[in-house]
């Protein structure tokens, strides 16, 4: 078997491979690589020593049976007998539902979520969006401090488990996403600084030394970072990547990274035959990321829109602290700009940055699938100091508002896992650092950040304490009482009328009308022929729509059809989808 690193500064190479060592050579066309062959087998454990130096792990490794500590192990992708023949399905008309395979099941294995991944082909979602799967030191985490791109967390199940959840997915027609982080690496277990220039000082981030995508020695490092995402692609058929805070990754050369790497997904994409597309997370509100790289653009196929979430949490919740000012200073009327146009801060001041933040996106030019449109995440419900999802704050009804604002936009819906019945679990900042230091440097940042914002220290969690990712696991047996039955039921039917609606996915963002009463606490769009209205208040509201026996769609609470006079009368905290047509 040949074995190849990249190690440009190293003088002397040695692999080491089920206890036998031999020297490897310097590739003679390809600066900076070493090679070699030797007898090897599924499951055989390797390293790279440099200059006589510990064996380390591949950087490149397919599978670290041991943690990223540990060696490296072969993996022979070929072996696995697919079982879905799977045509793939584009992001277009996709509802994306977001799983953190730790806390999805109390097992918080591969195994474990895939045998409830029949409640999302129930509940209608197209796609299942994975947090990061890459090894991580000990067994619970986010996974957003991973090393070994190329590797899937053991504790998860490792390479196989990923396959057989990637096959039963695509059984039932479920599309799969990963989450990937190319803006840093973790800070324990890795090992890439000791090979070669993969970190620079040229630029830093909120981690440290960035990444290096334009200092001497970046072009290897990007190929590493095209190379693990194809990897997924190709070798899990993953159907999509999500990419993480890619506002971090600093890249000065003409041909920034992420138009390299889009490119390359499409000519995959055209390899395989097969949808292939790219989301990234993005606080810059550029409309150039999601831009086709013919018209001057980046060539991502959508992006995350905070700003719709924003909007949506503190119209709900009345928060306002932080970057949730100036949402809450716009009321209604922010939410309403953000449903006609994309987003809110298209260049506007921004007092939470201290200055103007965005760019207008051209309405008739951007398709509305290409913005993610949600109204809870990961980031939203984990980085709060308990963790608390909506379903702690408000009632039933006005998290069936949330519900039917997310999924009749025009952007593409995402739900966070558990949402769909208004989960009673918080999914709270956890942490398995082995490294003592560490750990306790995490807790302590922990703390001293929400003792800013008037939290005690004793009612923060603990994330290194393994209660906190017990709190975090999905009840399973939520969704068969009240209220959790009625809130699923209502996210049933909403998902129902976006597949068999045509305007709920209609990618013309500019055919979008919104009004909305601010004392009164309703908002209405139209798309098409399609009406929702949404009364955020607690008594009933009176709409005068305009639009006479319109046809009833979907109802939060019983609610009669307007009438000759075009009048809608909504009860409280209750959602409405009318028809036209």
């Amino acid at each position: 078997m040949q074995f190849e690193v990249w190690a440009p500064q190293a003088g002397r190479v040695t692999l080491r491979c089920d206890d036998v060592t031999r020297a490897l050579e310097r590739d003679p066309e390809r600066p900076g690589w070493w090679r070699g062959e030797a007898e090897a087998r599924e499951g055989s454990r390797y390293g790279f020593a440099l200059d006589d130096g510990p064996v380390l792990p591949d950087p490149r490794s397919r599978r670290q049976p041991d943690g990223p500590d540990g060696l490296s192990a072969v993996v022979d992708h070929d072996r696995y007998a697919w079982r879905a023949r799977w045509a793939g399905r584009p992001l277009p008309g996709a509802v994306l539902y977001e799983l953190h395979v730790g806390t999805y099941t109390r097992e918080g294995t591969l195994d474990a979520a895939a045998e409830r991944l029949g409640h999302l082909a129930e509940l209608g979602v197209t796609h299942v969006q994975l947090m990061p799967l890459c090894p991580f030191p000990g067994t619970h985490g986010w996974g957003y401090e991973g090393v070994s791109l190329w590797a899937v967390h053991e504790p998860y199940g490792g390479p196989e488990a990923l396959k057989r959840f990637v096959d039963r997915a695509h059984e039932l027609g479920l599309g799969v996403v990963l989450d990937v982080v190319h803006n840093h690496f973790g800070p324990s277990g890795n090992y890439l600084p000791v090979f070669g220039p993969y970190l620079t000082d040229t630029h830093h981030t909120p981690w440290g030394a960035a990444v290096n995508l334009d200092a001497p020695g970046s072009d290897e490092v990007r190929a590493f970072l095209v190379g693990s995402a194809l990897a997924w692609l190709r070798d899990y058929r993953i159907d999509g990547l999500r990419l993480d805070a890619v506002h971090a990754l600093v890249d000065t050369r003409a041909r920034h990274f992420l138009e390299e790497l889009s490119a390359a997904v499409d000519a995959l994409a055209a390899e395989v035959d097969r949808p292939l597309f790219l989301v990234a997370e993005s606080d810059l509100n550029d409309p150039r990321l999601i831009t086709s790289r013919a018209g001057g653009g980046l060539g991502l196929h959508a992006q995350w829109n905070d700003d719709f979430h924003h909007a949506l949490h503190t119209t709900l919740t009345g928060e306002s602290q932080g970057y949730y000012a100036d949402f809450a200073r716009a009321g209604l009327g922010g939410l309403a700009k953000t449903l006609g146009g994309g987003w809110f801060h298209d260049g506007t001041y921004s007092s939470f940055r201290e200055r103007h933040h965005g760019r207008p996106l051209d309405r008739n030019r951007v398709a509305a699938h290409r913005l993610l449109g949600y109204s809870q995440t990961h980031d939203q419900i984990g980085n709060r100091a308990q963790g608390d999802r909506l379903s702690a704050q408000l009632s039933p009804g006005l998290l069936a508002c949330a519900a039917t604002l997310t999924l009749t936009a025009p952007f593409t819906p995402m739900l966070f896992m558990g949402e769909e019945w208004a989960a009673g679990t918080p999914w709270q900042f956890f942490t398995d650092h082995t490294d003592p230091e560490l750990a306790d440097a995490v807790r302590r940042g922990r703390r001293r950040e929400f003792a800013a914002h008037g939290w005690k220290e004793e009612d923060v969690p603990d994330p290194q304490d393994p209660a906190t990712r017990d709190r975090s696991c999905l009840d399973w047996s939520e969704p068969e009482r009240e209220p959790h039955a009625r809130v699923l039921a209502w996210y049933r039917s909403l998902i129902a009328l976006r597949r068999e609606q045509p305007d709920l996915t209609d990618p013309d963002l500019a055919d979008t009308k919104v009004a909305y009463d601010e004392q009164r606490r309703w908002i209405a769009f139209r798309r098409g022929d399609v009406l929702v209205a949404v009364n955020l208040a607690p008594e009933p509201a009176e709409l005068s729509l305009g639009v006479p026996r319109a046809r009833l769609l979907a109802a939060w609470e019983p609610v009669e059809t307007p009438g000759a006079d075009g009048v809608l009368r909504l009860p409280g905290e209750s959602g409405v989808v009318l028809s036209q047509g």
